[in-house]
């Protein structure tokens, strides 16, 4: 590609054009985009589904797209009447004018997973004529080119969530466009770099399923006293032993008081995490002082129910400033570190190693709002196995090594997967020019 700078052009009939900022070498000096009608390329579809078409119903998904109802929900939820559904084929177009926080003037999304299907009449259903690339218009309304348009047709906001926009009212919008050889070279090369992305998401996936197999090999099972994997220099160390918490770890009662700490919370997936990165403020109030005070290497239980830890989640605190985290919420305990590594206990709770007890030992007092009544000493009975003899920090420390490392290049892998995200969204606004931006 070359790079051209985004100017307003005139064609051979004088009609007004766009020139992207950024262009293929083989169009640099071709004419640049014209604006023209949706009506005048592409129509509404309005054929209605025939009997047989029930087991074909589709949904529209921001994410995924256009799915059969019987994928995306396991089951067909549209009821048994589908006279009224419109017909599609592939390359139809579909238009939810439901606002969305993804789409403030709804989704629009090609249907490219199967050769058709039928949705509700609530969608506006288009086609486009020949001479148009499908996959450059998915393109185009994926990048936002559109918005404009659609934000010109919304004068009193959406009523209920929804813009009630017309398929005529939708047509009659414009759009700039290059002709057809150019739109196919623009949607190959976000074709290729969305391929880019879809396997770097893959790679991602396998490197997470396969830390989490590593920990259930590094960690013994329910029952076991091994683990089914361990370094060879630890083979013959003997067997896991199990401790209770309360035999490696106190409880903290310090106050923050007045010492300038930073306030924190405690997230299933994130960690501790300050009050200020997670809610955009300080919660705190006036109940600062009876914050419990922690430190590095200290930890804290969240007693909230989530999917992945019914049971609750512990995080570990890993930076040198002091930090305060409510009394009222978590339970605050510090380890020996004569006994165990930190990291080590770090990515037992990971492995939810606290949850199996606590739900056969804490059977009551789930409050309302999900949040588990685990007093300290509930807590400080929760068994830990941990090597034993004199090797076990040793051993301890290369578990924790080794699972740090492969977070490590976890952490790197998902930066290249957000850089590889990021070019796209920078690629899509140099090869659209929008005309409010002019």
């Amino acid at each position: 590609m070359s790079c051209k700078t985004k100017t307003t052009a005139i064609n051979a009939d004088d009609k007004p054009a766009l020139t992207p900022k950024l262009r293929f070498p083989e169009f640099r000096d071709t004419a640049g985009w014209e604006e023209t009608q949706l009506q005048k390329i592409a129509r509404p579809v309005t054929d209605r589904a025939v009997t047989g078409d029930g087991d074909n119903v589709l949904s529209l998904s921001g994410e995924y797209g256009l799915v059969l109802q019987s994928d995306y929900f396991g089951k067909k939820v549209a009821g048994d009447s589908a006279e009224r559904y419109i017909k599609l084929v592939r390359n139809d177009f579909v238009y939810n004018d439901r606002t969305t926080k993804a789409s403030v003037y709804g989704t629009i999304k090609r249907l490219s997973k199967y050769d058709g299907g039928i949705v509700s009449p609530i969608y506006k259903c288009f086609r486009f004529d020949g001479g148009e690339a499908p996959e450059f218009w998915e393109w185009y309304f994926e990048a936002g080119a559109h918005e404009s348009q659609l934000g010109s047709l919304v004068n009193e906001g959406a009523r209920a969530g929804r813009f009630n926009i017309s398929i005529s009212q939708f047509l009659s919008t414009s759009a700039w466009h290059p002709k057809e050889p150019e739109q196919q070279k623009i949607a190959e090369c976000l074709n290729s770099v969305d391929e880019l992305i879809a396997a770097q998401a893959r790679k991602l996936d396998a490197l997470k399923t396969h830390k989490k197999g590593l920990m259930q090999q590094l960690f013994p099972r329910e029952g076991e006293t091994q683990p089914r994997l361990r370094f060879p220099e630890f083979q013959n160390a003997g067997e896991w032993e199990e401790v209770r918490l309360g035999n490696i770890a106190s409880v903290l009662t310090d106050r923050a008081g007045t010492k300038q700490c930073t306030l924190m919370s405690v997230t299933s997936g994130v960690g501790l995490i300050s009050q200020q990165e997670k809610f955009g403020r300080i919660i705190a109030g006036n109940q600062q002082k009876t914050y419990f005070l922690i430190g590095r290497d200290d930890f804290a239980y969240n007693k909230s129910r989530t999917k992945a830890y019914p049971q609750g989640y512990i995080a570990r605190y890993t930076k040198d400033e002091p930090a305060a985290v409510p009394n009222s919420i978590f339970n605050c305990f510090r380890t020996n570190q004569a006994k165990v590594f930190p990291v080590f206990l770090e990515y037992l709770f990971a492995s939810n190693i606290h949850g199996t007890w606590l739900k056969d030992h804490i059977t009551v007092g789930a409050r309302v709002h999900g949040s588990l009544n685990v007093s300290n000493d509930d807590l400080l009975c929760v068994p830990i196995p941990m090597p034993s003899g004199v090797a076990t920090l040793a051993e301890q420390h290369h578990i924790a090594d080794c699972l740090t490392s492969l977070d490590d290049l976890i952490t790197a892998e998902t930066q290249k997967l957000a850089a590889l995200k990021t070019h796209k969204k920078g690629l899509m606004q140099q090869l659209f020019p929008y005309l409010a931006k002019e």
